[in-house]
C-alpha cells in the first residue's frame, strides 16, 4: 500500500508545483519565471534533454530563454521519441527523477534542522478513500504547511544557508510541474515508478522501510508547494483586484 500512496502524493505534489507555476506565469513574465527558478529549469532541461536522447529523439529547439518579448523558456524536442508509450514516460520520468534526487540531498544536507519540524505524519500512508479522510487529509495539509513555514523560520542555522535553502527548495519544487506537451507522460511516469518500486521490493524486502524513511522529505515537499500554492492565490487576487480597481474607466 505504502507504493500506492507515495505515488498519489508525488502525483499531488505535482500537481501543487503546476498549479504555482501557472499561477506565477499569470502574474510575472515567463522570461523572469524561468530566471528565478534558474537551478530548477537547468536541471529539469537537462535530464529531459538527456531522456530524449536515450529514446532517440533528436533536441533541436531548446533553449533556457527564447527570443521574443515573452522570453520563455523552450522545452520543444523536435522529433518525438521513437520509443512508443516508453519514450513519453521515460522523458517525463527523468526530470522528476533528477528534481526529487536533488531535493533530497537538499533536505538532507542543508535542510536538516528544517525536516525535524515537518510534521511527516500529517500526510497520511493510506491513501484518503472517504470523504471524511478526504476532508481531514486537506486540514492536515494546512496544518503542514504552516508547521513547514514555521520549521523554516525556527531552523537554527546560519541566516544564509536557510535562504540558499529556501531558494533552492522553491526552484526545485515548482519545476517538478509538468513540463509542456507531456502531462500524459508524467502521470505514466508516476505510475511506472511506483511498479518499479513495488518490482524492487519482491526483491528487496527492505524497500517499503526506505519509502517510510524518506516520507519526511515527501512532507516537506507537499507541505512548502501547499504553502507556495496558498500564497500565489492570494497574491494573484491582490493582483487581480488592484487591476480591477485602478483599471481606467
Amino acid at each position: 500500500m505504502i507504493y500506492a500512496t507515495a505515488c498519489f502524493w508525488i502525483a499531488v505534489a505535482v500537481l501543487l508545483a503546476w498549479g504555482v507555476n501557472t499561477l506565477w506565469l499569470g502574474m510575472i513574465r515567463p522570461k523572469t519565471v524561468n530566471m528565478l527558478l534558474l537551478p530548477g529549469t537547468l536541471m529539469a532541461m537537462l535530464a529531459r534533454i538527456v531522456a530524449l536522447l536515450i529514446t532517440g529523439a533528436t533536441v533541436n529547439d531548446t533553449a533556457l530563454v527564447k527570443d521574443g518579448d515573452k522570453g520563455e523558456a523552450s522545452f520543444d524536442p523536435g522529433p518525438q521519441p521513437k520509443l512508443p508509450i516508453i519514450g513519453p514516460v521515460l522523458v517525463a520520468l527523468l526530470p522528476m527523477a533528477a528534481l526529487g534526487g536533488l531535493i533530497y540531498v537538499l533536505g538532507v544536507r542543508l535542510g536538516a534542522p528544517v525536516l525535524m519540524g515537518v510534521p511527516a505524519e500529517k500526510i497520511s500512508q493510506q491513501v484518503p478513500r472517504t470523504l471524511t479522510a478526504i476532508w481531514a487529509q486537506l486540514r492536515d495539509l494546512i496544518t503542514l504547511s504552516e508547521a513547514t513555514l514555521n520549521a523554516v523560520r525556527s531552523a537554527a542555522v546560519d541566516p544564509w544557508k536557510i535562504l540558499l535553502f529556501t531558494y533552492l527548495l522553491v526552484c526545485l519544487t515548482v519545476r517538478m510541474a509538468p513540463l509542456p506537451g507531456n502531462v500524459r507522460g508524467h502521470l505514466g511516469a508516476i505510475a511506472s515508478a511506483g511498479v518499479i518500486a513495488f518490482l524492487a521490493g519482491t526483491i528487496y524486502p527492505t524497500m517499503p522501510e526506505s519509502i517510510a524513511r524518506a516520507w519526511p522529505i515527501l512532507a516537506l515537499t507537499v507541505g512548502w508547494l501547499t504553502l507556495l500554492l496558498l500564497a500565489s492565490l492570494v497574491a494573484r487576487g491582490v493582483v487581480a483586484s488592484a487591476k480591477a480597481i485602478f483599471k481606467p474607466q
